[in-house]
């Protein structure tokens, strides 16, 4: 139930977390293992600048996944991501816990999602975010939907909505000149 564009600036104006889940938001959903039980998968580079960008912005990063990956690990400490969860298969129980911890409100977490399990998180914070790739019933709860694929831009994409509705987005690409 996609709310208008309108609707969705107005909820990005409030927004100071971002939560993420990995599997299909960061990266295009699929993992790799090698013959050897090694596992890989590709995260976007320009999602990781607009990661950059909201904590230069002041906004807090986490991530919430059900699965478990020494390389999201790795990518988040990257990134300087500080609030990461992973093997969580009820996102709710992590949702409460980082607004609990932070102080923050539903109506000031953006939660960005694709998939079944994303569903609640997606429906109690302030604005609910379904990347292009997500499952029609994650749309359907989602107050607003990405063009591109999770993966492929799709958080870079957030990332600039939500500085672009505070209006930030300019200050921080004027100190790329």
């Amino acid at each position: 139930m996609n709310a208008g564009i309108e609707t969705a600036i107005k909820k990005a104006k409030n927004i100071k977390v971002a939560i993420f889940d990995v599997d299909g938001v960061l990266t295009d959903g699929k993992i790799y293992f090698t013959s050897s039980g090694l596992e890989y998968k590709a995260f976007h580079s320009q999602d990781g600048l607009g990661i950059k960008m909201l904590l230069r912005a002041g906004i807090e990063i986490a991530i919430i996944t059900a699965r478990t990956s020494e390389l999201v690990q790795r990518r988040m400490d990257e990134l300087g991501v500080r609030h990461v969860f992973q093997g969580q298969e009820n996102k709710i129980i992590s949702y409460d816990i980082l607004k609990n911890t932070l102080g923050v409100n539903d109506d000031q977490i953006a939660y960005v999602g694709d998939d079944l399990n994303d569903v609640a998180p997606i429906k109690r914070s302030g604005f609910g975010i379904a990347v292009a790739n997500a499952s029609p019933f994650v749309h359907q709860h989602a107050d607003w939907s990405t063009s591109r694929q999770g993966g492929s831009g799709a958080v870079r994409e957030v990332c600039e909505f939500i500085l672009n509705a505070q209006d930030l987005l300019a200050p921080l690409c004027e100190q790329y000149l």
